[in-house]
């Protein structure tokens, strides 16, 4: 790591990256132009010394839940192991890219496969992280219909992150879908209890609830501008701070 990098806002950070973030828009599959942008951002918050653990998402390549209903020959539970087993491809294409960066990596996987990657222990990770590794987490909890937005929010909890930080395609978190309705209003910040109460896309409940709970802040904003990675870790106000009522922003 670098002595004389810029400082951070936070130690340790638990990034959420969907699987749309590994594809071009309206495509599927993995686009390498695309991972590679990603792991030039995440090489410049991995300079900072900061400790960062990032869950993929593997819709990009098959999400479970809507596999499991257009085909009736496909049980729910295999579809969900089978979306789960795509977040291993996208982390296995992003451990690639970012080694290529000359970023020191593990994947952990909730799903035991050795060949490929780490099993995920707790302790492991962290130790992982002390010694400056980006940790990629894959494959959710291990678990069917548990999305990775709640492996996120579980992840945080155990290795005791400082804030969970969704990268996503919209730069933060509106009244409604800015795509639909021009006239939606972006929010600097907003709690945890109005976003259950708006019923906010901003995660699942399970996740809201979970990071509602142990007070670990959301930080929902905007990956596709180069940089941004970098200065969300950073602390700069961009995208939407999603916390507990009573308790300040970040």
């Amino acid at each position: 790591m670098k002595t004389d990098a810029p400082s951070t806002a936070f130690k340790r950070v638990v990034l959420k990256l969907s699987g749309e973030s590994f594809c071009r828009e309206r495509e599927g599959g993995i686009s390498m132009s695309e991972v590679t942008a990603i792991s030039r951002q995440i090489k410049a918050v991995a300079e900072t010394g900061v400790q960062l653990a990032i869950v993929v998402g593997g819709g990009n390549i098959l999400r479970g839940k809507q596999f499991s209903q257009v085909s009736a020959a496909i049980h729910a539970s295999t579809a969900h192991y089978m979306g789960m087993l795509a977040t291993v491809i996208n982390a296995l294409a992003l451990q690639d890219a970012l080694e290529n960066e000359g970023v020191s990596t593990r994947v952990q996987s909730a799903i035991r496969m050795e060949g490929v990657a780490e099993p995920f222990i707790r302790r492991r990770c962290i130790r992982h992280l002390e010694k400056g590794r980006v940790v990629i987490l894959a494959a959710g909890t291990g678990s069917p219909f548990v999305t990775t937005d709640t492996a996120a929010a579980l992840r945080a909890r155990e290795i005791g992150a400082d804030v969970l930080m969704k990268a996503t395609k919209v730069d933060g978190v509106y009244s409604e879908d800015p795509a639909k309705n021009p006239h939606a209003v972006r929010y600097s910040t907003i709690t945890f209890q109005d976003t259950l109460k708006q019923n906010l896309q901003v995660m699942d409940a399970t996740a809201i609830h979970h990071c509602m709970e142990h007070n670990i802040p959301i930080l929902v904003f905007d990956f596709g501008r180069d940089g941004n990675i970098l200065r969300a870790i950073q602390g700069e106000r961009i995208g939407t701070i999603v916390h507990n009522a009573g308790s300040p922003p970040l």
